[in-house]
């Protein structure tokens, strides 16, 4: 890769993380607004929402340590994500579904940067597109154990089928040599339009009939 261009893709993928941790750090702080944390534990959980799944990433492929803990940007960003939530959550949480919203984003950009930052550190196509995964769902998994929530990986819901099909993208586009701006751009809208399609429309993964389980 041109030096030039690796600038360009580097930039993007810092850009593109920061605005992952900024996305999860809303949903991690209205969840904790929510549950009626006060200031510290709703900074907690931003920041626990924010930085998990990088952390996650980071130290799978050796990138220690990770961004979210040594560039001071990401603690930055949680932490005004979380101020502004707890003192406007009233305005905040008027989005339809906010922490769902927010989550969405959340997922798609951890998705496709995980799975870029992964290819750069010359991880193969198929660890690449299950680390990205792995970014996405992380900050959302942690914060909803921190609540006392069902993970929503772990419900029926798609969630990290949208993580992955982003991160896919990101990997595919990248073994095609197809230009890096699109493909980020592109893996993160179909991530984030696919979890959207699936809390809207009611898109569900199958799970296992048992002898409890109620008749359709």
């Amino acid at each position: 890769m041109p030096p030039r261009e690796e600038v360009v893709v580097h930039l993007l993928l810092t850009i593109f993380d920061l605005l992952g941790t900024f996305a999860f750090a809303i949903s991690g702080a209205i969840a904790g607004a929510r549950h009626k944390l006060d200031i510290f534990g709703v900074l907690v959980l931003s920041f626990a929402a924010a930085a998990s799944g990088g952390i996650i990433r980071d130290v799978f492929i050796g990138a220690l340590p990770p961004a979210s803990i040594q560039d001071w940007r990401y603690v930055a960003v949680s932490v005004v994500a979380g101020v502004t939530t707890f003192f406007w959550h009233a305005k905040v949480s008027r989005v339809q579904n906010a922490v769902l919203i927010f989550d969405a984003i959340g997922l798609g950009l951890f998705a496709i940067a995980g799975a870029a930052k992964a290819l750069a550190y010359h991880l193969g196509p198929i660890p690449a597109a299950l680390l990205g995964m792995l970014t996405g769902i992380g900050g959302g998994v942690v914060r909803d154990v921190l609540v006392s929530e069902v993970p929503a990986v772990f419900r029926k819901e798609i969630y990290a089928v949208a993580a992955l099909a982003g991160a896919s993208v990101v990997v595919i586009g990248n073994a095609l040599h197809w230009p890096p701006q699109t493909v980020t751009i592109s893996g993160a809208l179909l991530c984030f339009v696919l979890r959207m399609l699936a809390i809207y429309r009611g898109w569900r993964l199958p799970v296992a009939r048992t002898s409890d389980s109620p008749a359709d």
